[in-house]
């Protein structure tokens, strides 16, 4: 699998950003890439910097449906790029919003949507007051290009959500994200995928913003890593770039955590001292 990851400052308005993400899905598609990988939020400015209650508009007014215009831009340039793309928006669904990543197939079907579970709330990631949390479980799509799972930002700290990808076959992990200059001490954004992906077998591949809005520096430094743990290609820290990596999904059955490490797991154990440990609270 050839994967690119689109390491972009946004553009404003809207639809200038839509339209070059259309263009970054082509370029990548010429450069012989199988998958698309954009960051979190990925043509829009990031909302939940400002708490909600000090913007004018309220997060519905800020989202879209799925599908919506910003869905069937990606999934025409999916179609014609012969390309699986994954991407992140704001969904509007009802009177809710959520932290979504569709995923294309590389015909420009719509295979699904992951919706972020997780939900954090600390300086200037003000997102329990914009998002509601995901009711997608962990979903693995099978595409074009493999079988892949999405973990959206903040759900990549949640070994119990990595894991359930696992135990679905995920090939590869795809993190659409966020992250900032200084928010994790230099190195933790890699060493965090690294050790999921040699814990569960799989290929991992973040893709991460990159630019200044208000207060916020974003951090690129957007990577791949290998079911071994370490890291396979990796983007600077502050330039907008597209960071292509050719990995061989099939080293996944030679991985520690498959020959070993997920055969030799006791669930019936942790579950009974999961359920002690609650019985013990209550007393």
């Amino acid at each position: 699998m050839n994967i690119a990851l689109v390491q972009h400052a946004v553009s404003s308005p809207a639809s200038t950003a839509v339209e070059q993400g259309v263009r970054a899905v082509r370029a990548a598609a010429d450069a012989g890439a199988d998958l698309v990988v954009f960051p979190e939020l990925s043509f829009t400015p990031f909302y939940p910097r400002v708490p909600v209650t000090d913007r004018d508009q309220s997060a519905l007014d800020l989202a879209e449906p799925v599908p919506g215009p910003t869905t069937e831009a990606l999934a025409t340039a999916a179609a014609d790029g012969g390309v699986v793309v994954v991407f992140n928006l704001m969904e509007r669904a009802g009177d809710r919003t959520f932290d979504t990543s569709p995923v294309f197939d590389a015909d420009g079907t719509l295979l699904g949507r992951t919706r972020m579970m997780h939900i954090t709330a600390y300086d200037r990631f003000h997102e329990q007051g914009y998002y509601a949390p995901g009711d997608t479980g962990a979903p693995v799509y099978d595409t074009a290009a493999g079988r892949i799972g999405v973990a959206i930002c903040y759900d990549r700290h949640y070994p119990e959500y990595l894991r359930a990808l696992a135990l679905q076959d995920a090939d590869l992990v795809v993190v659409p994200q966020a992250g900032t200059v200084g928010e994790w001490p230099e190195g933790m954004y890699e060493a965090e995928l690294r050790t999921a992906a040699l814990q569960h077998g799989f290929f991992t591949a973040l893709a991460n913003r990159t630019g200044t809005e208000g207060n916020m520096q974003f951090a690129g430094r957007s990577f791949v890593t290998g079911p071994l743990g370490a890291v396979l290609a990796q983007a600077p820290g502050a330039d907008e770039t597209t960071l292509h990596a050719s990995v061989d999904l099939a080293r996944t059955a030679e991985a520690p955590a498959r020959q070993l490490f997920l055969r030799h797991r006791r669930p019936d154990q942790y579950e009974q001292g999961a359920v002690a440990v609650a019985s013990d609270r209550t007393d």
